[in-house]
């Protein structure tokens, strides 16, 4: 474990019995009583029958590892690196998973399927963490036999009900977007609200709809950028409509939202915008991690981050590494990812990072936390991006072709927990893909440009894979082939992504698809480019947009 520890989880009512058993030398999950479900997180009620009869039962501690990250980035300055982050098992019931620290081996030694036992290491005088060690000496556990929890399907709609059709995209807009430009994020957001409204062939006064993600967020570093209050009053904005929030289908919410509100009546033009300051805001400090300088941290955070998982790149590392062991996805496959979006940015004057990068600099590159290094984690800028919602009976008036909003993905039917979901080597992605899908006309086939979260860059393998371009456990195989570059047939992320373009945290790969479909990207354009997809999100957050011209 790091000499300097990472904050510790707040004594809350539903989670108190858990730290508090853990300290008393007992590993206690809640159970339901009724139909005898392990319950993890702590939950008032069975998630499986519903019943309120459920309660703290020690379980035996024996588990397997079910998935790993070596951590090799100090999110805490002075923080001792490397040490292995653990998803175990529990050999009571299948997923039934903790995350924790492995201690007492060598990182070297760690594997999937490997038989571990906790160790309780009291941190406080209220408090002990579950960590756990090699057992040597038992045999590895048989497997608790899996329970199917059915899966709804999605609905298929009639042509009235898909109301996403009634909206377009009629502009979009940027401000200077660099990697510490030190202005304000209401500053760079007036800077790209006001191009895309003037994109859109509109005036300020032409907006009655405003939507942003994610609003305010406490404790924020230049991640949330300026809420919706400040925009209005700003532009001088009168409005019919407006929504902000960090929960929903991803960054791209709230152009879901808008294209509903539009279709509703609620307004007729709604400026949606994303702004972050992360890299101004890390000048002093560096990139620290989720929690970094709290003594405590709550939610669901408080079963990640006292383990030293301080950033997402560990929690999708989790999955990254799950998908290498069942389907031999290697760190070359991640890596022809990295590299498409380099010599894709290459292209771009507003990409961060234009120099060629090879397959010997990808591999070389210090890790974060394995598999990812350097260039698998994205490039924090500063930089807002904005559309311009309208309803389509306003299409032939645009001094620009409109990007029309075909279908939208927005489902989830997985667990909506970062390290619980029944299916490490997929995420939600997989859920919003399905309704995507559900809800168009058209297919994979017939879609010309990608443009993929790529926060890290096995979260685009990981939609390439549920969007379904290729089969489950292929997406390696399909990334380096060549399919994934300008010429080839599925151009991804021709911007550069947020990998080498910046993190403009789902924006741009927005604003992208329509500069494409448009036609106007000059020598990275994807020729005859009539359908593009933008997806964004991963872990329990996905949402994704087909786009037409």
């Amino acid at each position: 474990m790091p000499s300097i520890r990472p904050p510790l989880p707040a004594l809350e009512p539903e989670t108190e019995a858990f730290w508090r058993a853990c300290r008393a030398g007992r590993l206690e999950i809640t159970r339901c009583r009724a139909c005898g479900w392990y319950i993890h997180p702590p939950r008032p009620r069975c998630p499986r029958c519903h019943a309120a009869d459920v309660a703290p039962e020690a379980v035996t501690g024996r588990a397997t590892v079910a998935s790993y990250t070596i951590n090799h980035k100090a999110w805490i300055p002075g923080m001792d690196v490397p040490y292995v982050i653990a998803l175990v098992e529990l050999v009571e019931q299948a997923d039934l998973r903790l995350t924790t620290n492995l201690v007492g081996c060598e990182s070297a030694q760690v594997r999937i399927g490997m038989p571990v036992r906790v160790k309780l290491e009291p941190v406080s005088d209220d408090i002990a963490l579950p960590l756990f060690v090699p057992d040597q000496e038992a045999p590895a556990p048989v497997p608790a036999p899996r329970v199917p929890q059915p899966m709804s399907p999605a609905i298929r709609p009639s042509a009235a009900e898909r109301l996403e059709r009634r909206a377009i995209l009629s502009g979009v807009g940027q401000s200077q977007i660099g990697r510490r430009v030190f202005r304000t994020g209401l500053d760079l957001t007036c800077e790209a609200a006001l191009a895309a409204i003037a994109d859109a062939g509109l005036e300020p006064a032409d907006i009655d709809g405003l939507a942003c993600y994610p609003g305010p967020v406490t404790g924020d570093v230049g991640f949330a950028g300026p809420g919706t209050p400040d925009v209005q009053d700003a532009l001088g904005l009168q409005l019919g409509w407006h929504s902000s929030g960090l929960e929903g289908p991803a960054q791209i919410a709230p152009v879901m939202h808008a294209a509903l509100a539009v279709a509703a009546g609620l307004c007729r033009h709604a400026l949606v915008y994303r702004t972050v300051t992360e890299a101004s805001a890390a000048a002093g400090t560096g990139r620290l991690g989720i929690g970094a300088g709290a003594r405590t941290v709550s939610g669901f955070t408080q079963w990640l981050i006292p383990f030293g998982a301080m950033s997402a790149a560990n929690w999708v590392a989790f999955h990254a590494v799950r998908h290498m062991h069942e389907f031999g996805t290697r760190r070359e496959h991640l890596g022809e990812i990295a590299l498409a979006a380099r010599a894709h940015a290459a292209l771009n004057p507003a990409a961060v990072y234009r120099e060629p990068l090879t397959m010997d600099d990808y591999l070389s590159a210090r890790l974060v936390t394995w598999p990812f290094g350097l260039y698998d984690c994205d490039a924090p800028v500063d930089g807002s991006t904005a559309v311009v919602v309208s309803h389509a009976d306003v299409a032939r008036d645009l001094p620009s072709p409109p990007v029309r909003i075909h279908a939208i993905g927005s489902a989830i039917r997985c667990r909506p927990v970062w390290d619980q979901s029944e299916d490490l080597t997929t995420m939600a992605a997989r859920d919003a893909a399905e309704q995507l899908w559900a809800r168009a006309d058209l297919g994979p086939g017939d879609v010309d440009t990608i443009q993929l979260y790529d926060g890290f860059s096995w979260l685009a393998l990981a939609w390439i894979e549920a969007l379904g371009f290729c089969r489950r456990g292929e997406g390696g195989p399909f990334v380096a082939s060549g399919r994934i570059r300008l010429g080839g047939e599925l151009p991804l992320n021709t911007w550069g992504g947020q990998l080498s373009g910046g993190r403009l945290h789902g924006f741009g790969f927005l604003a992208e698809a329509i500069r494409q479909l448009r036609g106007a990207c000059g020598p990275r354009q994807v020729p005859d480019c009539e359908v593009a997809l933008v997806a964004a999100g991963g872990g329990p957050i996905a949402g994704c947009l087909l786009l037409t011209r």
